[in-house]
């Protein structure tokens, strides 16, 4: 494909038809010849009129310098190698060459003319020409590219995409590159914040005020709205963002803006905003000491690795230059895919990590014993557990063997073989919890604490922290499949609230909470502020170009439905118990110093727990629960309980 380049500095895709691209390259070579040729004959009639004021009848000296011209042109050309890349680019790169053609071009023909003289032919006209055939050279270059590109439009369906492009600077005019080369989609102007622009043309696009967009987008049927702006800052990207919601189109945004330089994005780059966009805050950069300190150089086991924070801990932790990486999971196909990503980055990226994936479960003793005798880890981060709260609810046995004998099974094994640091990964659920998964990861919690007194060897600290966008069950991509497929979109309750946070930060979050950690802290992460989750369902359908179908809009495309909370579900969300936090180093973490059974309590309590597991004791799992954390305001035990499979 070609490209030209505008007097604005644009590359601008050249149309190709399918008769000029299945041509032999021959022919595609003399067709751009004999345009060269007419070029030099053009440039010489200008030249000799300027002279002369008027053009002479033809002579043989004029007609010899026209022929010299013709001649000495096309083999410079083709020495210089400007006809191999025609049918490709004609960028800046490409008016370079063809200047420096050009003079070497002038050498000859002025050594003929001017220093030398052609009786009958103006000395000046071997100066004068060559300046004018690099313009029309030029100039015919642009026509032919232009031409091939309103060829090349006819054959595009009418009915593509029609767009705005929001941001006109360098990012917008890059998409704009990319969208006339994929003619996916129309691009039909840009909108920009800066209101000395308004008005103008861009490439031949206008440039509108972000107050026009309501007009713009009725009167030009627009669909989509492009946003091209990735050095804004989030609040400017959340307040443009607001302004778009209310006008029934598709936002997309682009990737980063190294991709933009270095010519990666693609059509197919164009996704549509993330919805964590409107959710929190600019990210804090990660202290690098903080990542590196335990993790450099040692033996790291991450549990739990191919689910969603697992596997982001693992690739979090192969930045930072490990010895090895052990991946322990009871998943097959989810160790399988994780123990595959990570096996290509590290021979990508030419790493000496040893990746070792382990199959088996944290709740299995002999497997735990295993693990920790035969690759003695350094560090581990725990991040197994069953964590979606309406399955829990309906699996107590399976839930208490995985979230609180797991962990026990795990810390007691890692104490056993002088691990010198374990992180629990919790959750904001097990505050007050009204679930058995709240309730379960509450009593882990207690494990971890209660043995961090009782010995002093091993540093055993937790991490807790709310939702994640992206995790496996997240509510964003529910509600943006439920709003695809027409609706509804279903939400449990008006009022309930949620805190988010996006996988990577999370992840990264953890591992600096842990090289803090001096035994037995429970770390929290600053969420920002909760999010209504009926505030995400409208951004979901606002942002996928649709409208809400309520009473006050009944000719709306999506409903959404309030279905009622599931079991073990509450509407809000906490991070402290006790309502006290320390700051720590990192101003994203606090420390929190929470109450909890001595282990000379705790002990006997889990003995009773596997003993009723291995009844299948349901409802005696849930008084046991209910005993060890009085906090548990869920559902009470009763003799009608079904037991789990």
């Amino acid at each position: 494909m070609q490209r030209i380049l505008t007097n604005a500095g644009v590359i601008v895709r050249e149309g190709v038809t399918p008769s000029l691209i299945g041509a032999p390259r021959g022919m595609k070579r003399a067709l751009v010849i004999g345009s060269d040729a007419l070029a030099c004959v053009i440039a010489s009639i200008i030249a000799i009129y300027l002279r002369l004021g008027y053009l002479p009848s033809p002579t043989r000296p004029l007609v010899f310098s026209i022929t010299m011209s013709v001649v000495l042109c096309i083999a410079v050309f083709s020495l210089g190698h400007a006809y191999r890349t025609l049918f490709r680019y004609v960028s800046a790169s490409t008016v370079r060459m063809l200047a420096r053609n050009i003079l070497i071009y002038v050498v000859p023909y002025a050594g003929i003319f001017t220093y030398y003289g052609i009786i009958g032919v103006p000395r000046t006209l071997g100066l004068l020409q060559p300046a004018i055939l690099l313009l029309v050279i030029l100039t015919e270059r642009v026509l032919l590219a232009q031409l091939l590109q309103m060829m090349g439009s006819e054959r595009v369906s009418s009915d593509r995409p029609r767009v705005l492009i929001y941001g006109s600077g360098s990012a917008g005019r890059q998409l704009l590159i990319t969208l006339r080369q994929s003619q996916e989609m129309k691009v039909i102007g840009f909108v920009d914040d800066d209101i000395t622009l308004s008005g103008q043309a861009l490439d031949g696009l206008r440039v509108y005020r972000p107050t026009q967009l309501s007009q713009v987008i009725v009167q030009k049927q627009i669909s989509d709205v492009l946003l091209a702006i990735p050095s804004a800052t989030r609040k400017r990207r959340d307040e443009i963002i607001a302004h778009l919601r209310r006008f029934a189109v598709n936002v997309r945004t682009l990737p980063g803006m190294l991709d933009l330089v270095h010519g990666r994005v693609k059509v197919s780059d164009l996704h549509e905003v993330a919805i964590d966009d409107l959710l929190g805050r600019d990210r804090v950069a990660p202290d690098v000491t903080l990542l590196r300190r335990n993790v450099t150089g040692k033996m790291v086991l991450v549990t739990g690795a191919g689910g969603s924070i697992g596997s982001e801990l693992c690739r979090q932790i192969i930045d930072n230059a490990p010895r090895t990486v052990l991946l322990l999971d009871h998943s097959e196909f989810a160790l399988y895919a994780i123990h595959r990503e990570l096996s290509e980055l590290v021979a990508q990226d030419g790493l000496n990590i040893d990746i070792v994936p382990l199959l088996g479960s944290v709740a299995d003793v002999r497997v735990m014993d295993h693990v920790f005798s035969t690759w003695k880890p350094q560090l581990v981060f725990h991040a197994a557990a069953y964590k979606h709260v309406p399955l829990v609810e309906q699996n107590v046995v399976e839930a208490v063997r995985n979230n609180v004998i797991g962990t026990l099974r795990l810390t007691q094994a890692a104490l056993r073989h002088g691990t010198s640091h374990v992180v629990l990964i919790s959750t904001d659920k097990a505050v007050r919890p009204t679930s058995v998964m709240g309730t379960t990861k509450r009593l882990a919690e207690q494990v971890l604490q209660a043995l961090a007194v009782h010995q002093t060897h091993t540093c055993l600290s937790m991490v807790r922290f709310g939702n994640v966008l992206g995790s496996s069950g997240s509510v964003v991509p529910l509600f943006r499949a439920q709003a695809h497929t027409g609706g509804p979109v279903t939400i449990t309750h008006r009022e309930m609230t949620r805190y988010f946070m996006l996988i990577p930060e999370a992840a990264q979050l953890v591992i600096q909470a842990g090289a803090m950690a001096s035994g037995g802290e429970v770390f929290l992460l600053d969420m920002g502020e909760p999010v209504k989750i009926i505030d995400l369902a409208y951004s979901v359908i606002a942002l996928s170009g649709l409208t809400v179908r309520d009473e006050a809009n009944p000719d709306g495309d999506i409903e959404i439905r309030e279905v009622g909370l599931r079991p073990g579900e509450k509407l809000y969300e906490e991070l402290l118990i006790e309502n006290a936090s320390k700051a720590s180093d990192h101003p994203l973490i606090m420390k929190a110093s929470e109450a909890f059974l001595p282990w000379e309590q705790l002990e006997p309590a889990l003995m009773r727990l596997q003993e009723m597991i291995d009844q299948n004791d349901e409802a005696g799992l849930i008084a046991e629960l209910q005993a060890l954390v009085p906090e548990f305001v869920g559902r009470r035990p009763n003799n009608d309980v079904p037991h789990a499979a």
